[in-house]
């Protein structure tokens, strides 16, 4: 190590001198209890550190030390069922060290040292092995297949490998890299701030949705496997419980949840449910396809901008596995703020709201690593990242820096309204402000596989395939005529309206209590499969096109809302039979339209 010392304290950021060959992004290890730190800036005589724990204490004149290494994330096996603070430390191990509080200066791996793994090889002695292939596989949980990587960036020729149980710091093989031998390990280090290399022209267009389970997100606003997502709302909109929502359901193989200076309770919540939820596609729990990072507003705010990296990185090492998967960060607008408060500190000139002028070019950086492409290495493999990122805009200010620059570089807006919240609409999803950029690519697609998973969705809808789109226009389209419809109704009422607008606000009712509301703790409605998800759609489409007949031939609306299957239409989501529930709907909205058409003797087919 080479040896400074500190000329300045501010806050989290210190100012260090004396070790002229000092690099940005290089890790320091500050004062007597060397408090991890990162270089940020280097000026001509000193130099500038985040330090990532509390700085109270330090003084001018106390030692730093070059460590001559980035801030690096251990990727390895023991990653998933664990949960880390926000430079990458096991909570559960600093418990064990250092009780309820985190001492300063206290050093964790990340992957446990004491654990051994058993060690599968898929690949013998004398193969030339390159970046990202697989040399052998750990079996990490009982869901989940650990495949061993060669480095991004390292080639060579297998010498040797070994078979049986290992430690993660104990060789598995032996590596001849230009004609040196070095030990192989079912570990690697990589740098938290740069993005792992794919394949040549590797990145792939977005085609495959993200089944959420969330019938706002899949039906209207659905979003890509690889895709970027941003979901704004201020306080007490429900963004923390639709990221949980999100991290539960979506059909994705690992989850990274990051809590980004986010509250305590929050992040409790968090913890504790979290390995108590069964996982609906194996039966296990939840935690065994899942890392948790858990960064809370009172851990030093250096921390929070680590933590998004570590959570980045850690996604993307699994996705160069083969697998899907999806990141939640939760919030990115606290992780914006730890950066507006070190810019400050490093006394830059600040532009919009106080934000630094680079914070687009951060926030690109952030949501730029997502993707769905083909990994390096053999066997070929594609994989994907999905990052779905919060903002917490102040005051539920969608026009402050974060919001719109998030905007500029994600797919998916799911804007969360705060009068839906007050008024128990959950997700409050605002279906007038929200959009998604990955419709028309993968609306087929999802179709696809609500008939795979349910064919019986053909033999009832046969057209499916080709009419789900204009059944989706339909309802976008009768939102949005409604809300003027409504505008217009506080002025002269509703009874003045004419009956062909009341059947559009009938409708529209139904739409929000009987599609787009969904109770996140009802064992039932908290997760809706895509063929019922589609079959509530045609049902309240279908039931408006048949009233709009009978509107047209002199039937008053009074009769049409009386009938009892309009509240079974709002209540069918809640149906354990779900599915077959809304087939047999379809039946019953047909038969009680139709015997409206004989009372009122309209010659009308209803279909």
């Amino acid at each position: 190590m080479r040896e400074g010392e500190i000329v300045r304290v501010s806050g989290t950021v210190v100012f260090g001198t004396g070790i002229p060959d000092i690099e940005v992004g290089e890790v320091v290890e500050v004062g007597e209890d060397k408090l991890v730190g990162e270089v940020i800036r280097v000026f001509e005589d000193t130099f500038a550190a985040q330090v990532y724990e509390p700085t109270s204490g330090l003084k001018i004149g106390d030692p730093i030390f070059g460590t001559g290494k980035k801030l690096v994330a251990e990727l390895g096996p023991g990653l998933l069922s664990n949960i880390f603070d926000g430079i990458g430390r096991p909570l559960e191990e600093l418990l064990r060290l250092s009780g309820p509080f985190i001492s300063r200066g206290i050093k964790a791996y990340t992957l446990p040292r004491d654990r051994k793994w058993e060690f599968k090889p898929t690949i013998g002695s004398g193969v030339e092995v390159g970046p990202g292939d697989i040399v052998g596989v750990v079996q990490e949980t009982p869901y989940l297949e650990h495949k061993i990587l060669i480095p991004p960036n390292t080639r060579g020729v297998i010498k040797e490998v070994f078979e049986g149980e290992f430690k993660v710091d104990e060789p598995i093989g032996i590596l001849e890299v230009d004609g040196v031998e070095k030990e192989l390990f079912m570990y690697h280090e990589w740098p938290v701030k740069v993005a792992r290399p794919v394949a040549k022209d590797g990145r792939l267009p977005p085609s495959t949705p993200l089944i959420t389970g969330q019938r706002v997100i899949d039906v209207l606003f659905p979003v890509a496997k690889g895709g970027a997502a941003c979901i704004p709302g201020g306080f007490g909109t429900g963004k923390t419980v639709t990221l949980h929502q999100l991290a539960k359901w979506s059909d994705t193989d690992v989850v990274v949840y990051v809590g980004c200076g986010e509250r305590g309770n929050e992040m409790s919540e968090v913890l504790t449910e979290f390995p108590e939820l069964k996982d609906p596609r194996s039966g296990r729990p939840l935690m065994e396809r899942t890392v948790l990072i858990a960064n809370t507003s009172n851990m030093p705010v250096s921390a929070r901008e680590a933590s998004v990296y570590i959570g980045i990185t850690i996604a993307e090492y699994y996705r160069d596995m083969g697998y899907d998967v999806s990141l939640m960060a939760d919030s990115t607008s606290r992780w914006a703020e730890a950066i507006r408060e070190i810019s400050g500190r490093l006394g830059e000139m600040p532009v919009e709201r106080g934000f630094p002028a680079y914070l687009p070019d951060k926030i690109a950086e952030f949501y730029e690593r997502a993707g769905r492409v083909r990994v390096l290495g053999r066997p070929e493999r594609v994989g994907s990242v999905t990052v779905v990122g919060a903002v917490s805009p102040p005051g539920g200010d969608f026009n402050e820096p974060v919001t719109t620059h998030t905007l500029r570089f994600t797919g998916v807006f799911w804007a969360l309204d705060a009068d839906l919240a007050y008024s128990r609409h959950f997700p409050s999803i605002n279906w007038l402000k929200s959009y998604s950029l990955y419709v028309d690519s993968i609306i087929d697609e999802y179709v696809n596989i609500a008939i795979n998973k349910n064919p019986r969705l053909k033999e009832v809808w046969p057209n499916v395939i080709e009419e789900y789109s204009r059944y989706r226009l339909d309802a976008m389209d009768i939102l949005t005529n409604a809300n003027e419809v409504e505008s217009i109704a506080k002025i002269i009422g509703e009874k003045a309206l004419p009956d062909d607008q009341r059947l559009l606000l009938l409708t529209n009712e139904l739409l929000k209590e009987g599609l787009l509301r969904q109770n996140a703790f009802d064992p039932v409605d908290s997760y809706s499969e895509p063929d019922k998800s589609i079959m509530i759609l045609k049902a309240i489409i279908d039931f408006h096109r048949m009233s709009e007949r009978l509107i047209k031939e002199n039937v008053p609306l009074d009769r049409i809302s009386e009938l009892p299957i309009v509240s079974k239409i709002k209540r069918v989501k809640l149906d354990e039979k779900r599915f077959d529930a809304v087939a047999s709907l379809l039946d019953e909205i047909k038969a009680e339209l139709s015997k409206v058409a004989s009372e009122y003797r309209v010659s009308i087919s209803i279909e």
